[in-house]
């Protein structure tokens, strides 16, 4: 119709349930259910429906000094406007001080990188398009971004926006939301921590709800700004590898005929095995056997494991 094609489905009902409010075992359903949705794309693709992924894409990385200058011509739009207006809460030292974090880039243009492990994706998996009746996922909604993009990209992306709130990252769902991915889609630990480290990076050098408040009027983002800002602070470079590891560990619901319902086990392929554990991938695995044991009435995250 038009030059574009349309899709009529059936209406959805259910409620929009924030990714902190999910249980552990639905949030590694969850991941198991992206982990689907990315296999569902890829069958889509094959058949001609979609089409072809190349054999590589780019990605485009920020170099220090472009967030730098970025930082500094936002600061003065501050300046103008008063105390009063959103401010820029990462000086361009901040920004010069964990350069060295960031993915790999030459120091004064943006990159454009080769990825591997890349298909068809949603492109913006958050609780608001999504419904929940009950316990189960009922639809996913807003397909306007799908695209082409690595798999680590939307897994670190999902993760953020679901449970990276109230300024910390819950790490013990962000483990059980990668663990349930990678129950259903092969990602190597190097390459879901190249997603995250790239996600970190470009959640340090974007302005964006500053460029639509000074650039374009639109004071609609502000509120975001705020929350972004709040885990960035948290999610600085000391936390950064703790970050990472909890990705990488992956928490997954053990089946209940073991005669133990809900109890959470570590996959194999998790960090914590080893000595040399992160004391953040510790805290959370804590967090989450105390939470399946807490009585489900009694069930409120008070953070001090992520």
């Amino acid at each position: 119709m038009g030059g574009r094609l349309w899709c009529l489905f059936p209406w959805a009902t259910g409620a929009h349930v924030r990714g902190i409010d999910l249980g552990l075992s639905q949030a590694a359903s969850l991941g198991a259910h992206l982990g689907r949705l990315h296999v569902s794309l890829g069958r889509a693709c094959g058949r001609g429906l979609l089409p072809g992924v190349p054999d590589a894409v780019m990605a485009e990385v920020t170099s220090p000094k472009q967030a730098v200058e970025k930082s500094h011509r936002l600061s003065a739009a501050v300046a103008d406007k008063g105390a009063a207006a959103p401010s820029v809460r990462r000086p361009p030292q901040l920004l010069i001080n964990v350069g060295h974090r960031s993915p790999s880039t030459p120091a004064a243009a943006p990159s454009r990188r080769p990825l591997k492990m890349h298909g068809w994706t949603h492109g913006d998996v958050q609780y608001r398009n999504l419904l929940r009746e009950g316990e189960e996922l009922a639809a996913v909604l807003d397909w306007d971004r799908v695209g082409v993009r690595r798999y680590a990209d939307e897994v670190a992306r999902t993760a953020q926006v679901q449970f990276g709130v109230d300024g910390v990252f819950d790490l013990a769902r962000v483990s059980a939301f990668g663990g349930g991915y990678r129950s259903v889609m092969s990602l190597e630990d190097t390459a879901l921590a190249d997603g995250v480290r790239r996600l970190w990076w470009k959640r340090m050098t974007d302005f964006w709800q500053l460029e639509f408040h000074y650039d374009r009027s639109d004071f609609s983002c502000d509120e975001l700004f705020t929350a972004d800002e709040a885990l960035l602070h948290w999610w600085r470079t000391e936390r950064l590898d703790q970050v990472e590891d909890a990705f990488a560990a992956g928490w997954i619901p053990r089946n209940s005929r073991s005669g133990r319902r809900g109890r959470v086990m570590l996959a194999a392929r998790c960090r914590a095995c080893s000595p040399k554990a992160s004391s953040a991938v510790r805290m959370a695995s804590a967090h989450a056997e105390l939470w399946v044991r807490w009585p489900a009435s009694r069930r409120r995250c008070t953070g001090r494991g992520r």
